[in-house]
């Protein structure tokens, strides 16, 4: 590496105080770049390449099988490093304006499949006591409203309209939305709040779950009850409520629903974060396709 890479280095000791291991990485990621720009473009300083050089070299390690992450790291490094020469006026401009970070690949949502759902729901047995229709009442709100954890914990007894079969939910920014609620999730809340009043007296405007004592449903209570009831019908690692949420919203469009309908029941305020769920009915069909094809 030349003269400026090693200013460069002893600035970000001494004047930005980096860690050894910090100052090891950065002077590994700018000696591989500069060994590409001499290798492939017959480059010896390092301050003279281009925005192309950098693309190519980003694209070159990619296809190599380097992470996103990493390839991140080492663009940001030689960002800092134009960015340096830049500012002592070495370099009349920052070829690395114009290099965009690597997007990260982005996870599918995990699901439950349906079958899974109907198992958990059919098969595994509820106490038909106070707890166990609390429980049930959980996971039936939690998977066919699709509403958030934080959401469930806020609901109010007259949250629930009975009459005309929906539920107000209250969602972030305090924004309201309307669910339709199915006769055996409004039978579910009947005989729950039935106990519930057994044990603790008239309901009124308090909130719906409860603990065992009475008190305000908390958060790691609810994870803690539906990782125990997915545990029963799934072996996947994360069994949490929002995996009921994402459950709901692939079964959803695997039946057909409308991606806008889903969109406001879930309360997303853009429809890209409902589009997420997509992939998943995406790679059910690939994986029809592969399985029925002929030819696959």
């Amino acid at each position: 590496m030349g003269a400026e890479t090693e200013r460069f280095l002893q600035y970000l000791a001494q004047e930005k105080r980096y860690a050894s291991h910090t100052l090891m990485a950065y002077s590994n990621d700018l000696k591989q770049f500069s060994t590409y720009l001499k290798q492939q473009f017959d480059l010896d300083e390092m301050e003279l390449a281009q925005t192309f050089m950098i693309r190519s070299w980003l694209a070159g390690l990619m296809a190599g099988g380097m992470a996103r992450t990493s390839l991140n790291r080492k663009l940001s490094s030689v960002k800092s490093f134009f960015h340096y020469l830049q500012k002592k006026e070495i370099v009349p401009q920052n070829p690395t304006l114009k290099v965009s970070n690597i997007k990260k690949s982005s996870r599918l949502p995990v699901f439950v499949e349906e079958e899974k759902m109907d198992q958990l729901l059919d098969q595994v047995p509820f106490e038909n006591d106070f707890s166990g229709l609390r429980d049930r009442l959980i996971i039936e709100l939690l998977y066919f409203t699709g509403m958030r954890l934080s959401e469930l914990i806020e609901l109010k007894q007259d949250d629930f309209d009975l009459y005309n079969n929906n539920v107000k939910i209250t969602g972030k920014r305090n924004k309201q939305r309307i669910v339709p609620l199915l006769d055996k999730v409004r039978k579910t809340f009947l005989d729950y709040t039935l106990q519930k009043e057994k044990l603790f007296g008239p309901s009124g405007a308090s909130y719906v779950f409860v603990t065992d004592k009475g008190k305000k449903l908390y958060a790691k209570f609810v994870y803690r009850r539906v990782n125990l009831y997915l545990s029963y019908v799934t072996t996947k690692t994360k069994k949490s409520p929002h995996v009921l949420r994402h459950s709901f919203a692939t079964h959803m469009l695997n039946h057909g629903a409308d991606l806008n309908a889903i969109k406001e029941i879930l309360g997303h305020a853009n429809l890209s974060a409902t589009q997420v769920y997509t992939h998943n009915t995406i790679e059910k069909i690939k994986n029809i396709y592969k399985q029925a094809h002929p030819k696959a």
